[in-house]
């Protein structure tokens, strides 16, 4: 029997893989809106507590490992692989009674979830043009936001009506339910039964030559010889601090500094994440508006991210004003502002290097981009005390400035590329 052709199989499939990001940052998201509550009921400190947080971005930092498993083994059964992993750990959380145990699981988690984004830049460079994997890129990073937009009212619920170990239990399940999805409509393109034969050769039509993989296994020192991967790991290094600040501290510092309770937490924690959705879709636009007045594709992103970096000055601001719901907003600005200068650069390893490299450099930029959240963390759990949020909040801003300059100082095209992108 011949299997049926779906129009636009390509959109479905990011469809697809966006669920599991939803899924991976619902259940990373987990801990920091129960944290409130967790921190109270396990008589966890502050400083402990940057210690769970920092064992999951040390473990994360692994990605590289997690990108080399998805290009030797494949994207359908080495993604499945992981996320079943990451769920049945989160779903362990709830068995922790110490600060100690909690640290283990969120560094196991932090291994597994690593998987996320060097998974989705494979399923973006394997089946999408490049004058769409702009667009593609913002759509699974959607996926990111929502998920973590998603964690404050889903765990607060499970709190209010269960207890916190509960909340951990359902996201984890949620995860194996993807897996199942994933394994049943997901394929590579070349596999695919349901693929047109028109909408395959769309796809590869609009494929860079240069940047098609030869099969060969990625090398890794040779990686780290281009000039354009440090083009794209250090403004990651320096960025990436924004997204673990909203996703690991905003929800105790609206408890401890701006006194909300957990049910204003369920009703605003998620707005900057809501905003982070809006510029997963604005960094493409941005783009694509560049080049439609004859900027290059790689300068069109620089100039992207620049526009996001500019925009995350408005975060330094949080400390120093005195209505909560100003400090939300501008936490929401963060969030739109850090999305669209995030899909931008994540997006670029798709750009810069071949098909069967994409997963492994983009774990490795986000090895960087780990790191520096866990230095950050580090330093807010060690000094938060004494100094407060709101130098932290001023360095954000310095810190997306900086990655810009960089971005424009390091990364170069690889090969000539069209002042507009073609029409499809």
């Amino acid at each position: 029997m011949i299997a049926k052709k779906i129009r636009g199989l390509r959109w479905w499939m990011i469809g697809l893989v966006m669920l599991g990001a939803v899924i991976n940052y619902l259940t990373r998201s987990t801990l920091a809106v129960a944290a409130p509550t967790l921190l109270t009921d396990l008589n966890i400190t502050t400083q402990e507590y940057s210690y769970i947080t920092a064992a999951f971005q040390g473990a994360i930092m692994l990605q590289p490992l997690c990108g080399y498993v998805l290009d030797v083994i494949g994207l359908k059964y080495g993604f499945a692989m992981f996320a079943t992993a990451w769920s049945l750990i989160c779903m362990a959380h709830g068995m922790a009674t110490n600060w100690q145990t909690l640290a283990f699981l969120r560094g196991l988690l932090g291994l597994a979830e690593g998987s996320a984004n060097p998974a989705g830049m494979k399923a973006v460079s394997e089946w999408f043009p490049a004058k769409e994997r702009g667009l593609a890129g913002g759509i699974f990073n959607i996926g990111a936001s929502f998920g973590s937009m998603l964690a404050p009212p889903l765990v607060v619920w499970a709190i209010l009506h269960y207890n916190w170990q509960s909340a951990f239990v359902i996201t984890g399940a949620l995860g194996l339910v993807w897996v199942a999805a994933w394994l049943l409509l997901y394929d590579a393109p070349a596999r695919h039964r349901r693929l047109a034969a028109a909408e395959a050769e769309h796809i590869a039509a609009g494929q860079e030559q240069h940047l098609k993989g030869d099969g060969t296994r990625p090398s890794v020192l040779s990686i780290l010889k281009v000039r354009n991967f440090w083009g794209i790991a250090l403004p990651r290094f320096l960025a990436d601090p924004a997204w673990g600040t909203l996703a690991f501290w905003v929800p105790l510092y609206l408890t401890t500094v701006r006194g909300f309770d957990l049910a204003q937490i369920a009703m605003f924690a998620w707005l900057p994440f809501l905003a982070a959705d809006l510029g997963c879709m604005f960094g493409p636009l941005v783009v694509l508006w560049l080049q439609k007045r004859g900027v290059r594709l790689i300068n069109a992103r620089r100039g992207a991210f620049t526009v996001g970096a500019c925009m995350m000055m408005g975060v330094a601001f949080v400390g120093y004003v005195e209505s909560p719901y100003a400090a939300i907003a501008l936490l929401s600005l963060a969030g739109f502002a850090h999305q669209t200068l995030s899909v931008t650069v994540i997006t670029m390893s798709s750009d810069l290097f071949k098909r069967n490299e994409v997963a492994t450099v983009a774990g490795m930029c986000g090895t960087f981009g780990n790191l520096g959240l866990l230095i950050f963390s580090l330093l807010i759990g060690g000094l938060m005390a004494s100094v407060g949020y709101t130098p932290f909040f001023v360095s954000l801003a310095v810190l997306d400035l900086l990655a810009a300059a960089l971005l424009w100082i390091l990364v170069r095209e690889n090969a000539p590329q069209p002042a507009t992108e073609p029409k499809a």
